[in-house]
């Protein structure tokens, strides 16, 4: 492994919970004519439909934005690979559950895919339990391929709620039947950043797609030649609608206070062999969400790029 990458941390805002499912309530209600959101215990994470690998998700949440799009284009730089517990201990966790999106080691997975990060490491970084994922696109007919990742490693960029796993309060949020334009992690975030302003709230977790089909995209195999546009970039990804039930895993933090943090990122898998990088859901009059987030009491920021860019965000 490489050099240890450069790392930077900041402390979010944690406005007490019940207040943030009132600030969601209002904000939702705007975009999904059925919203429910409340503070509760967080339910075994463990069982189906979630099939998460710890039961909840407290303790010491915190969350990590590790490189990002900026090492994708113009051309990807393949030399950055991570492994989770490398990751874990930069971010002070290192006996650590980890959820989220991010991109697949492309050595070990043969191409370039789509992570849905979900693990739970001992304290010396060794995988105790893994039920992370990988979605790809098949060459012979690009049809998503959703395996197991075996290799506690990724390429390129991460977005990972880290916690210790433990059961604690939780923000549940319920939306059904869509009637505005935003989806429903953008709904969130905007919501947080038009109610705290400047000041940083964080979360992370998991919700499902319940009902309903959504827009997912998969990144193929690398592109030969630089992508220097959006349009390049959205021609160059793999689009595809996909069925309930997906679990989506990711964090977003209501504003980038100058560290290039990716505001959104959430991946999903499925046990029906769908999975990749969430858009949007499809079936707006069908579609029923409902998550569970904790608020991160940090974010870390690992191996920044040295070129901010839009592209592929």
């Amino acid at each position: 492994m490489a050099a240890s990458p450069p790392v930077e941390s900041v402390k979010t805002h944690l406005p007490p919970l019940d207040e943030v499912a009132k600030v969601l309530s209002d904000g939702l209600s705007k975009n999904f004519a059925s919203v429910s959101t409340d503070v509760v215990d967080c339910p075994d994470l463990t069982q189906k439909p979630f099939m998460l690998v710890s039961e909840g998700l407290g303790g010491n949440p915190r969350l990590a934005d590790v490189g990002g799009p900026g090492f994708l284009t113009p051309m990807p730089q393949l030399d950055k690979k991570f492994t989770f517990a490398q990751i874990a201990k930069l971010v002070d966790l290192p006996g650590a559950f980890m959820i989220g999106a991010g991109a697949g080691p492309c050595e070990h997975v043969g191409s370039n895919s789509e992570l849905m990060n979900n693990v739970l490491l001992d304290n010396n970084g060794q995988v105790l339990k893994n039920n992370a994922h990988i979605a790809k696109v098949d060459p012979k007919d690009e049809s998503c391929i959703l395996e197991k990742l075996t290799c506690p490693e990724f390429n390129l960029m991460g977005n990972f709620l880290v916690t210790e796993g433990k059961c604690c309060k939780v923000l549940e949020v319920k939306a059904g039947k869509r009637t505005g334009e935003e989806n429903f992690v953008s709904c969130m975030r905007k919501t947080l950043q038009s109610y705290y302003g400047d000041k940083m709230v964080a979360l992370g977790g998991v919700f499902l797609i319940e009902k309903g089909k959504a827009k997912l995209h998969i990144m193929p195999d690398f592109s030969k030649t630089p992508m220097t546009t959006q349009e390049q970039v959205k021609n160059w990804l793999n689009f595809y609608d996909m069925s309930a039930t997906l679990v989506c895993v990711g964090e977003l933090v209501s504003h980038d206070p100058g560290m290039d943090l990716r505001v959104e990122h959430f991946h999903c898998f499925s046990d029906h062999g769908e999975g990749g990088h969430y858009h949007w859901d499809i079936t707006p009059d069908d579609v029923q969400y409902r998550g569970y987030f904790v608020l991160a009491e940090q974010v870390y920021r690992v191996d920044q790029p040295p070129e901010v860019t839009e592209l592929g965000r």
